[in-house]
């Protein structure tokens, strides 16, 4: 009885920490695209006014699109694999990272 109540506390603490690590990096991937978009938006509208050719300045722009679509599709692609097997990724994660706190001890 004892030994599965501590299971059971012992999962509700695996499956916060495991909530809290996705959570952690659901923002820390929200924060890059929109560092992402706000880089390539100032770099492209920076280089604007040099830009002497229509050709050229479309050519820009379209890559530019393109880097960001790519870019912000692969990086939700990602979030949604993470949220699907989050317990797998994570628990495994953190079961290394455990292990690597103990043998630092």
């Amino acid at each position: 009885m004892e030994a599965t109540l501590s299971k059971l506390l012992e999962d509700k603490t695996l499956s916060q920490r495991i909530h809290a690590m996705h959570r952690r990096d659901r923002a820390c991937l929200t924060t890059f695209v929109v560092v992402l978009w706000s880089t390539m938006l100032f770099a492209l509208f920076s280089v604007w006014p040099y830009i002497s050719l229509t050709p050229i300045a479309i050519i820009l722009t379209v890559a530019c699109v393109l880097v960001l679509i790519f870019n912000t599709a692969a990086i939700v692609a990602m979030l949604r694999h993470y949220e699907e097997d989050k317990h797998f990724i994570y628990s495994l994660d953190l079961k290394h990272l455990d292990e690597m706190r103990r043998h630092k001890l």
